[in-house]
């Protein structure tokens, strides 16, 4: 999608700090962290919301966890725990319509968020 923000980061038009990349997913660190380790997950695919899930692209999110555990291990918060978080909608909070993840972690992040 021409206009989409992560489809542009996927197309290395925007550049970003990638920590993770494979044929499906991209991951690559959040420009405003909201935790010691804050990454956005993101299929290569452009699925705008969760909403947007479905039989022929719903595999795209097992793609996303397996690359979560790879890159948790990588930013080492495998160990103590971390926290991957989908937003969805405008009251979702979710700001960018392109399906994403974030996945926080290295410190005791408690509950609620924020």
């Amino acid at each position: 999608m021409s206009d989409c923000l992560f489809c542009k980061i996927i197309n290395k038009e925007i550049p970003s700090e990638i920590v993770y990349e494979d044929e499906f997913v991209l991951a690559f660190k959040d420009i405003s962290p909201q935790a010691p380790a804050h990454v956005l997950i993101i299929p290569k695919t452009h699925i705008a919301s969760a909403m947007e899930l479905n039989e022929q692209n719903a595999e795209i999110v097992s793609k996303v966890f397996l690359a979560a555990g790879k890159i948790a291990k990588q930013l080492g918060i495998d160990k103590n725990g971390f926290r991957i978080v989908n937003n969805c909608g405008e009251d979702g909070g979710q700001t960018v319509g392109h399906l994403h993840f974030h996945m926080l972690g290295g410190r005791n992040l408690g509950w609620p968020p924020g």
